[in-house]
């Protein structure tokens, strides 16, 4: 289960990123590279390069990360990426004085804690408590993007809330976009 939702998280990535999706969110940077012979040269990074072609069959092929007989592996894990996000959050009647059209509305939140042994599991304790003080059910939220940097965690989430698989991360997840640190939450946003 574990490496085919990477799969799709992959897949759904890919479809993103070609249709133009992330465009806005990365900065196109010049960076001097230097190849076997030690020429350098510019060039220009325009994209991520995590999101890659694969299947659950080639995912399955991975050996365990963290014990002999586990299913984390390498390719159902996010990477490490460096990042920076920022959010405006502010009332509507403020975005409409200064003509920015809002592009989400925030409706609660919630703080839980897990054992840290149970890492990433924070969202299946977090969301029940936000919908009830927002007064909404699972079904009334559109999209859930829940952070992937497991896919063993994401999995927990999704079963333990009852979210249907299509409302979660439809344009990919940490998986094949990254685990920026201090930046994860405000690049879900």
């Amino acid at each position: 289960q574990q490496d085919a939702f990477a799969a799709e998280s992959q897949a759904r990535a890919s479809r993103a990123r070609e249709s133009g999706l992330f465009a806005q969110e990365i900065v196109p940077l010049t960076v001097n590279q230097k190849d076997k012979e030690g020429n350098v040269s510019k060039v220009v990074v325009e994209h991520d390069d995590g999101i890659r072609a694969t299947s659950a069959e080639k995912l399955a092929k991975l050996k365990p990360a963290f014990k002999k007989d586990g299913t984390t592996t390498a390719g159902n894990s996010s990477q490490v990426s460096d990042g920076a996000a920022a959010i405006l959050l502010m009332t509507r009647a403020e975005a409409n004085k200064r003509g920015l059209k809002p592009i989400g509305r925030f409706h609660s939140y919630s703080v839980v804690g897990v054992p840290p042994s149970v890492m990433g599991i924070g969202p299946a304790y977090a969301i029940p408590p936000a919908l009830k003080q927002a007064g909404l059910s699972v079904e009334d939220v559109d999209v859930y993007e829940i952070n992937e940097a497991f896919a063993s965690q994401a999995l927990y989430c999704v079963k333990k809330l009852g979210i249907p698989h299509e409302k979660v991360n439809p344009n990919g997840g940490a998986i094949p976009l990254g685990h920026p640190l201090g930046c994860t939450g405000a690049r879900q946003i």
